[in-house]
């Protein structure tokens, strides 16, 4: 490849090419999404990217795309394709005069890269965020100090059945995975996957091994990479397991007007429109 340590930069970020890696830096401007600068720098082993595509980007600009295998990177399995594109830590965005200069380093890199067989590799090959973590969710405090990872419930937001359980306290060893809704949609969540799925409510709000977000909670920067390096400990204890989810169950109506009362939140807030302040709504009134 060209000599080790060449940097490609870009906006709000910059590709160092090495021998068996790339290490990606972002950058901690104001225009820099909250999720890259929270991120930092990553460093990306060869082995765990899959493809390397350049295509046209808007207003004049190229954008080269390390495409991550599934399995390699705990950030992007957490994610599940829910990032927008002007987060994904994988997209380096440059001026369309540098697509020359871009295409030459996709070529050299794409010459390095293994044949994907489309197999997942046995451990994650990307370093995970490292703990301790937490947030403030919606109903909760979430915190994780590499081990274990606790919920403190917050009397303004969690249901009645979250304060019956009381705060919880989950070991890596009695989970199989994490799901993540980005709190950018309604009713996201972070759930704990426990490896006895059939104890587990459907309803994130009604689950003691889940916190929801709200409007200000749970930010995708905060949020998503504590996700990540829960997976990663998970995965790092052989425990991850497929995982069904369980047969849905009424809500209290205690719960329901909670729910209805978040969603005029968002909708006053604009982040839900009149049809789908509407129609969830009716979704809602219809579990009693």
């Amino acid at each position: 490849m060209s000599r080790m340590g060449d940097v490609l930069a870009g906006f709000h970020a910059a590709w160092e090419f090495g021998s068996d890696s790339v290490l990606i830096r972002f950058e901690r401007g104001m225009r820099t999404p909250k999720l890259l600068q929270a991120l930092g720098e990553r460093r990306i082993p060869h082995e765990a990217i899959a493809a390397v595509t350049l295509t046209p980007g808007k207003r004049g600009t190229v954008v080269l795309h390390a495409v991550p295998r599934p399995g390699a990177d705990p950030l992007m399995d957490a994610a599940a394709g829910q990032l927008k594109e002007g987060c994904d830590p994988y997209r380096l965005v440059l001026p369309a005069e540098r697509g020359t200069l871009a295409e030459y380093y996709a070529d050299e890199l794409r010459a390095l890269l293994s044949l994907d067989d489309g197999i997942p590799p046995a451990r994650y090959l990307v370093t995970p965020p490292e703990a301790p973590l937490h947030f403030k969710a919606y109903d909760g405090k979430a915190s994780f100090d590499g081990r274990s990872v606790a919920f403190r419930w917050f009397w303004t937001g969690a249901s009645s059945a979250k304060w019956k359980a009381g705060d919880k306290s989950f070991a890596v060893s009695e989970l199989s995975g994490v799901e993540w809704r980005s709190p950018e949609v309604f009713e996201g969540h972070l759930r704990l996957l426990r490896r006895d799925a059939s104890e587990q409510p459907a309803q994130a709000d009604q689950d003691p091994a889940a916190v929801i977000f709200g409007l200000g909670y749970g930010p995708v920067h905060e949020s998503l990479p504590f996700a990540a390096s829960v997976l990663a400990a998970v995965r790092a204890t052989g425990s991850a397991v497929p995982v069904s989810g369980p047969s849905p169950a009424r809500r209290d109506p205690a719960d329901i007007a909670d729910r209805i009362r978040h969603l005029g939140e968002l909708h006053q807030a604009g982040l839900v429109t009149d049809a789908e302040f509407t129609t969830k709504k009716a979704e809602l009134l219809a579990e009693l």
